[in-house]
């Protein structure tokens, strides 16, 4: 971690005259970052009175705001607080192209828990991984994270807070819990520093910068910027284009043959299944409303075939929970709005509110799957997607999210003989197009690719539920008893 620079006074004369070319520079750098590859996330924390607002005030006035958004996180609202802690961060993400300052950030937010017990103490490292992982998840997807942090000597603090009381126009800005601050300065000082130490990373370092004279600070602040910026920029024209691979290696042999073991030949009449439906329908509702009272959300997450069933699946579903309460997210191609961010933005924004039910008609494992085949991410991408599908599960999980996921499975022959019938029924043939044929004659290497989906993300609280979907009648029915028996089980666990 770099250290902080000398607290070298500048004269004004000397500031002034420098001035000009940072902002040209500045306002040059978004020029150029909207056409490049990445989002800029900038992060200005320090100690108390070390100048933060006034940095970010700054930033905002030398650069073209067109292309500029500042965040600042205070107490969560009930919002926020009925999701996962890092949605309230997914949603402030910059796209590709623009830039973002962050007032204190994420790691400002850490340190307002001011931890003292033991729990305490152990859930502030918990905190301090999930952000590094984050900040690590965006790196590694492109972004530029800019982290500088304004140190305040104690001697420097005192005279700062001391200077804005003396003068009535800025003495409102010092409140009590300023000179509390002040007086614990020592404790709050290494619990910054473990912050920083455990945030500080090759791809998201922290840069001290002594704010002791506000103009040797300020330049520092913008120099730093820049410095990165270029950098990066450099940096990303080296990275190769995704290409298709030329061909499939399965990476775990175990998912393929579970899939491959999966039993189709299953059958059930249509009385039956009438019979049974209605009241596996209405186990749900119960299940569903049980869920809601106690404050705990639903995720569903369908995959399948084309033309295994999903969509039907997902009619009867809902045909049992109120539809005030649920959502159906389809996901297709990404939109203009969803290319330019994260790959799991689009997903972390549809996560439901304590209570609720979303319902992903494909998810965040076409990154695994079409991505991987086709060619749209690179390999290192798709392969280090695993351990990130994984730890988003984790985190839904760990607020207390039920995340269901099935697989409908059916045979190469009963795909052929749905996608004829659409074909010549009219009423169905918007639901078949040329890719669907395309996907068909790529049925091995989709299998392959499946099978190490279900090997590597298969975990106890994200399990894959495999259905056979030869017979819709069955695959709908089975899918209601296991959401039912899943729910339960999550409830009384």
């Amino acid at each position: 971690m770099a250290k902080a620079t000398g607290a070298t006074r500048l004269p004004k004369k000397d500031y002034e005259a420098r001035v000009p070319a940072l902002r040209g520079a500045l306002v040059q750098m978004q020029v150029a970052l909207q056409h490049a590859p990445f989002p800029v996330l900038l992060v200005v924390a320090g100690d108390e009175a070390s100048g933060k607002g006034d940095v970010v005030n700054l930033l905002n006035a030398w650069l073209d705001p067109r292309g500029v958004e500042t965040f600042a996180f205070h107490e969560p609202t009930d919002e926020e607080r009925e999701r996962p802690p890092m949605w309230r961060y997914w949603r402030c993400l910059p796209p590709r192209g623009r830039m973002a300052i962050y007032a204190g950030g994420w790691s400002a937010d850490a340190l307002r828990a001011d931890p003292r017990t033991p729990g305490e103490v152990a859930d502030f490292a918990a905190t301090l991984r999930r952000l590094a992982h984050f900040e690590g998840l965006l790196a590694d997807g492109g972004a530029l994270i800019v982290k500088v942090w304004l140190q305040l000597a104690k001697v420097a603090q005192r005279e700062r807070l001391l200077a804005l009381e003396s003068d009535p126009d800025t003495a409102w800005r010092v409140t009590a819990a300023d000179w509390k601050n002040h007086r614990d300065y020592d404790r709050l000082a290494r619990l910054s520093e473990q912050m920083r130490r455990a945030t500080h990373k090759p791809a998201a370092p922290w840069r001290m910068i002594d704010a002791t004279d506000p103009r040797t600070r300020n330049l520092a602040v913008a120099d730093h910027i820049l410095a990165r910026f270029h950098a990066h920029l450099a940096a990303q024209k080296k990275i190769a284009p995704a290409s298709k691979p030329a061909r499939l290696v399965p990476l775990r042999p175990a998912g393929l043959r579970r899939l491959h073991a999966l039993p189709l030949d299953q059958t059930l009449g249509e009385t039956d299944y009438e019979s049974k439906r209605d009241k596996w329908l209405g186990r749900l509702n119960q299940a569903v409303r049980s869920a809601a009272e106690r404050g705990r959300s639903i995720v569903w997450v369908f995959e399948g075939w084309d033309a295994a069933g999903k969509g039907g699946a997902i009619r009867r579903l809902t045909s049992a929970l109120d539809a005030r309460d649920f959502r159906v997210i389809p996901i297709a191609k990404p939109t203009d709005e969803e290319k330019v961010h994260h790959y799991l933005w689009r997903f972390w924004r549809h996560v439901p509110r304590a209570g609720r039910v979303t319902i992903y008609d494909r998810s965040w494992y076409g990154r695994v799957l079409v991505e991987r085949l086709e060619g749209f991410c690179r390999e290192s991408e798709w392969k280090r997607a695993y351990a990130e599908l994984n730890d988003f599960e984790a985190q839904l999980g760990a607020h207390g999210i039920i995340v269901l996921k099935f697989w409908l499975h059916l045979s190469k022959d009963e795909q052929l003989r749905r996608f004829r019938h659409r074909e010549d029924t009219d009423y169905k043939q918007h639901k078949i197009n040329a890719e669907d044929w395309r996907n068909r004659r790529k049925w091995a290497a989709y299998e392959t690719a499946v099978g190490d989906m279900l090997a590597l993300t298969d975990r106890p609280a994200a399990p894959w539920h495999l259905v056979p979907a030869d017979n819709k009648r069955f695959a709908r029915l089975e899918i209601l008893k296991t959401s039912c028996k899943q729910i339960a089980a999550a409830l009384e666990s």
